[in-house]
């Protein structure tokens, strides 16, 4: 197994094992039976997956003609398969287009999600593939918000553009991108305000911020960039669903799967919302920013070894 894979199952490592437990509780070491799929469906809710995907997974494992024949090791097969059915539509990789001039990425997301993280994670990224970055500090309301992205950017070696806390983050989104045109950047980040999609003001912001950037170049953002925390359970497709009602929102990175056992819930956050998923958080590291990939995702999640 490569060591991004490693990675992977490792950082699922939690997510995986209360699954893999479940389903030894529910065998109990003998075969798979038909009896048993409605346990296996509630399982597959507790685990996250959400009633939906649990309903399309299990339909689709009784039409396995084997179905008597799955013990735990061929179930955990079977359930990363039809899973990453599920997912495939959604894996994206993150295509910018070629343009003369920055290409703009927003992010967002509420506080406490590792926005300013992927911030940092995804310009170590882009500079290894040889671009020149440059982000936009533009969450104002916490002084602490500029800081660590400072702290990031210095790791990443990369510019930052800054204001007082309070300033105004659509003006200094702007100048953030008439500098970035003037020093030929290729890429730049801006960060917005970690708001609760409950604060209607820091919601209309976020959609301030999109319009001010319009104006340099009508085609900015060229990409906005949901960030969720899979610690948070379902609870992130409410929170997705409220960005998606102020921002245009183009895809989504989900964080922090390697600390909690939830990580089930990218599956319905995913494939309710349709958005393509371009990364997934496992672990601090720079390269623990992992491209999403269904069939990886899937095998992490239910334990498969290859």
């Amino acid at each position: 197994m490569t060591g991004l894979l490693s990675r992977l199952r490792a950082g699922l490592g939690r997510s995986s094992k209360a699954l893999g437990d479940s389903l030894g509780g529910l065998l109990g070491g003998r075969k798979l039976s038909a009896e048993q799929l409605d346990e296996l469906e509630d399982l597959l809710i507790m685990a996250d997956l959400g009633v939906a995907a649990a309903g399309e997974i299990v339909s689709a494992l009784k039409q396995r003609k084997d179905l008597a024949d799955l013990d735990e090791t061929q179930l955990r097969a079977a359930l990363a398969e039809e899973i990453a059915t599920l997912l495939a539509p959604v894996e994206h990789a993150l295509v910018l287009p070629a343009i003369n001039g920055p290409n703009v990425i927003v992010m967002a997301g509420v506080n406490g999600a590792g926005k300013t993280t992927t911030i940092g994670k995804l310009a170590t990224r882009f500079q290894a593939d040889g671009k020149s970055v440059m982000l936009a500090a533009c969450d104002t309301f916490r002084a602490a918000a500029g800081e660590q992205l400072q702290v990031w950017g210095a790791r990443a070696g990369v510019p930052v553009i800054t204001a007082a806390p309070g300033s105004d983050a659509a003006g200094l989104a702007f100048r953030a991108l008439e500098q970035a045109i003037a020093q030929n950047i290729d890429i730049l980040i801006v960060d917005t305000a970690g708001r609760l999609q409950s604060n209607a003001t820091l919601m209309e912001e976020l959609g301030k911020i999109t319009r001010v950037l319009s104006k340099l170049d009508p085609e900015a953002p060229h990409a906005t960039l949901l960030v969720l925390d899979a610690t948070t359970g379902q609870n992130a497709l409410t929170q997705a669903q409220a960005f998606l009602q102020t921002a245009q929102v183009t895809g989504l990175v989900m964080t922090k799967l390697d600390g909690t056992a939830r990580g089930g819930c990218l599956v319905p956050v995913a494939t309710q919302l349709g958005l393509p998923v371009h990364f997934i958080g496992v672990g601090e590291q720079s390269d623990d920013l992992q491209e999403f990939s269904a069939s990886n995702f899937s095998r992490a999640l239910t334990g498969i070894e290859h």
